[in-house]
């Protein structure tokens, strides 16, 4: 018996046609989506596969606790600073811009940037850093926020069966490392789940290891975390008394602006004018040098700033203490535990029968935010937090 045509079935159809009329030949097509397991079901839906991926991920509770992670200032009571929940927004509208002029996919654009920080720690990057030396000396390899975000869509979320999201999303997710600097990026060839899943291992091993994103989409995303932190970091530590806007260096000035708003825009202005038509993303060699010295500054005069580095010690002996008593829980099997009534509990046998309790713990610690992590210690215990970080010389 021929199956009847439904009105969504024309639709969809109808919007396939539209992608392949307006999207560039460089672009990945909605119809290209592919998942580690198959869905039948999907047959029915009238979204596309990355239309769906985006649901998948704002409806993870992983997003919801973006709310509550650090992008750079941590323990400051301040409503105006960034924290992760508008950085990963601030990404998504930059990148779809980009993605837009240059005829991709942005569905695809906009699941890579909201997904993209969902496996960042608390207290960013520097617990990043502290969790990854602790993982280490674990013996399950350096921990990465990146391959962490893809842990957590993939195996930990829907009580460690994952999202089923399609490859193009997690690449773009693994590859969007924005702390390396490209002046220009092209996509490699098209990869397969396996080839996912020994570029995790291999990352794990050696972070230093460059990854580059299957696609166009994915490159976009890259240049867009960049775009969308460089200033904005400026403007909070302005806003804390960290630097002055005179600060800035001049020829980054001249070349890209003083404000977040004239960084924003130069940068993409740039990237549109010199990848449009292109098999590539890429700046021009005069404002990726600008972009280049305004990254060291951020670390000389933000980032390595004693400033914010004042609750550093504390919060490094408050990870490797929970690390060490959720690992001790679980051995000694202490239901009682919050790790047995958060976390573990809920766990399907796939996701228990697949991962050590070094790496139970992990994920655990993983997806705190930074206020949950702090309530698992007394109040004599937590670190003070400071409503200023004005440097007294300025």
């Amino acid at each position: 018996m021929t199956r009847k045509i439904s009105n969504i079935d024309k639709m969809r159809k109808t919007l396939d046609e539209i992608e392949s009329n307006r999207f560039s030949a460089r672009s990945t097509p909605s119809a290209k989506g592919l998942r580690r397991h198959a869905e039948p079901q999907l047959a029915s839906d009238y979204r596309s596969s990355f239309s769906l991926d985006v649901d998948r991920i704002l409806h993870s509770r992983a997003y919801a606790r973006y709310i509550d992670k650090t992008q750079v200032f941590y323990l400051i009571q301040n409503d105006h600073i960034t924290h992760r929940v508008l950085h990963v927004q601030l990404v998504s509208k930059i990148a779809r811009t980009i993605g837009r002029f240059l005829g991709l996919n942005e569905d695809l654009i906009e699941a890579i940037a909201l997904g993209h920080d969902i496996g960042h720690t608390p207290f960013g990057h520097d617990g990043e850093r502290i969790l990854s030396e602790i993982c280490y000396a674990n013996h399950i390899g350096h921990f990465l926020h990146n391959i962490q975000s893809v842990q957590f869509l993939d195996k930990v979320e829907r009580s460690g069966l994952g999202w089923n999201l399609c490859i193009q999303t997690l690449d773009g997710i693994l590859c969007h490392d924005g702390e390396i600097h490209n002046q220009k990026l092209e996509p490699s060839d098209s990869k397969s789940f396996d080839i996912l899943d020994i570029e995790i291992t291999n990352k794990k091993k050696k972070p230093a290891k460059p990854l580059t994103p299957m696609t166009l989409e994915g490159c976009v995303v890259r240049m867009a975390d960049t775009i969308s932190y460089i200033g904005r970091d400026i403007e909070d530590a302005i806003r804390l008394g960290i630097i002055d806007r005179s600060d800035i260096p001049d020829d980054c000035i001249e070349h890209l602006g003083d404000t977040n708003g004239s960084i924003v825009y130069n940068l993409v202005t740039d990237i549109i004018e010199n990848s449009f038509d292109r098999p590539y993303i890429a700046f021009s060699r005069q404002i990726s040098d600008a972009l280049i010295r305004l990254k060291q500054f951020n670390l000389d005069h933000i980032y390595l700033n004693p400033l914010i580095k004042k609750s550093y010690a504390d919060i490094r002996a408050l990870f490797n203490r929970l690390f060490e008593r959720y690992l001790l829980d679980i051995r000694d099997g202490n239901q009682e535990s919050v790790i047995f009534s958060a976390f573990l509990n809920s766990k399907s046998d796939a996701y228990m029968r697949a991962h050590v309790p070094e790496e139970f713990v992990r994920d655990f610690i993983a997806g705190m935010t930074d206020r949950f992590f702090l309530r698992q210690f007394p109040p004599q215990m937590r670190p003070k937090l400071q409503t200023t970080l004005a440097n007294p010389g300025k």
